[in-house]
């Protein structure tokens, strides 16, 4: 059922915490080594993850690029000087985006890449987060033999004449802004005739130097920076929910701004805050980026199981077939591609869009809404406005850790087994238009449950009735 592969250490993830997935390591600064991402785990991982693609590509050379976090600086040296150690070449572009360095892999013609950040994680957090020669996230086998390779330690390094050496590279920030403008879809001239007025929230981070100069490319002349300073000091939760971004709601509205964009610190997620101050909604920002790709260019689209049924009713009414993949990138990416799919993501506001490359990028979905938003004419309310209302909610329930969750879901499917449902991750079941998505946490022994209806009441209720039944489940075993 569940198909990524996790290992944990650490008892709470807000402190000591080191965290080995398909996808990178990730963990809290400082602890013991092996209890934390500590210099020691940087280097054994950076060493597992060097010999790897050596081993698979025959290729001495690495991308590198890092968010703004305090810790940036630090991890980015050790990362560079264990690269050279194995006689990799390090081409190193400083502060950058993961989208950024996605782009710079086949560019570079690189073996791989790696992006040092923790995405939405709080500033004592850091990860190496870790691409194929692709730009790609690499898959659950290749992440696998990866953790093998640093538990055996099976690395060995170069000789002195043999080290790599280190090219710094500033080059990258021009070439995503080329390579987004020239995207047939992204049209310059509407965008500068809507003579949009944005406010901007970049959370002190990368995207304070990459998203205002998207802008000003695409001819935005009027924007107002909110904490676009990249010190790495997070001005508040870095993960873009409406809970966090009361500033730029106000901000927005204290200037008349046409609406206001927010990234997260790597600038993989999206959102966008309405005129009057109101979130347009981070899973909707796929919804309408997806609208504007279809309308304009016949095709499928795929989202994960935890997204909006909105994506779904926006494809077929365009004319394409929606697909689901489970939970993760790397899966909607594989579906992607599986299905022919021009347009994908995650209902967390991360926008994958083939046509410039495979992986979730911020800055190509704000050049394609922006654009959506200029041809629609209207207020970005009367955008969302026109979309079909879902409302999501999300509840967990905390387990025992010698709970068998995949023997729970199972009795929970057969208690369901008269309604649709899909087991590709954890268990979907479908009632009409409403859908219930039970998972097991990656990081914590508790099951999540998202629930979506067309009111928050209705979301709300069946959620609750499917508590209730695990509950029951649970008392009678």
């Amino acid at each position: 059922m569940f198909c990524c592969f996790f290992v944990i250490f650490g008892k709470k993830l807000n402190k000591l915490t080191l965290i080995k997935s398909i996808s990178g390591i990730r963990g809290t600064i400082g602890g013991a080594a092996g209890n934390g991402l500590t210099p020691i785990d940087i280097v054994k991982f950076t060493a597992a993850y060097g010999s790897w693609v050596i081993s698979r590509t025959s290729i001495k050379k690495i991308v590198l690029g890092r968010d703004a976090r305090i810790s940036g600086e630090m991890v980015n040296n050790l990362v560079i000087g264990t690269l050279q150690g194995l006689g990799i070449e390090v081409i190193d572009l400083g502060l950058s985006t993961t989208p950024t360095v996605e782009i710079a892999v086949p560019l570079e013609q690189a073996g791989g890449g790696i992006i040092l950040t923790a995405s939405h994680n709080p500033k004592q957090w850091n990860a190496l987060k870790l691409l194929n020669e692709s730009g790609e996230f690499i898959s659950d086998e290749d992440g696998k033999e990866v953790l093998d390779i640093a538990e055996r330690a099976a690395f060995e390094f170069a000789d002195v004449d043999q080290l790599g050496k280190v090219i710094t590279d500033n080059s990258y920030l021009q070439k995503h802004i080329d390579s987004i403008l020239a995207l047939s879809l992204v049209d310059v001239e509407a965008i500068r005739n809507a003579n949009f007025k944005i406010a901007i929230d970049c959370v002190n981070s990368t995207g304070g130097i990459f998203v205002p100069a998207l802008l000003k490319a695409l001819g935005v002349e009027t924007v107002y920076e909110l904490y676009c300073e990249p010190n790495g000091q997070f001005p508040h939760n870095p993960e873009p929910l409406p809970e966090n971004l009361t500033e730029i709601a106000k901000l927005v509205q204290s200037k008349n701004a046409d609406l206001g964009i927010v990234v997260d610190p790597d600038v993989d997620r999206l959102c966008f805050v309405n005129e009057d101050g109101t979130m347009f909604g981070e899973e909707y920002t796929l919804v309408a980026v997806a609208d504007y790709v279809l309308k304009n260019t016949p095709g499928n689209s795929v989202s994960n199981l935890s997204s909006t049924r909105a994506l779904r009713d926006v494809t077929e009414k365009a004319g394409g077939i929606y697909n689901a993949a489970a939970v993760g990138e790397v899966n909607v990416v594989n579906k992607m591609k599986a299905t022919q799919a021009i347009i994908g993501g995650e209902g967390n506001g991360g926008i994958i869009y083939p046509e410039s490359h495979y992986g979730r990028d911020a800055l190509v979905g704000i050049a394609l809404f922006l654009t959506h938003l200029a041809k629609f004419g209207k207020s970005i309310s009367l955008l969302r406005s026109s979309y079909p209302e879902y409302y999501i909610s999300k509840n967990k329930i905390t387990l025992t850790p010698e709970m068998d969750i995949d023997a729970l879901l199972i009795k929970v499917q057969e208690k369901y087994k008269s309604q649709p449902n899909s087991t590709i991750d954890g268990l979907k079941i479908e009632f009409d238009k409403e859908w219930v998505h039970l998972r097991r946490s990656n990081t914590e022994p508790i099951i999540r449950i998202y629930s979506e209806a067309g009111s928050e009441t209705v979301a709300e209720n069946l959620a609750s009735k499917i508590i209730s039944d695990i509950k029951e489940i649970l008392k009678l075993n």
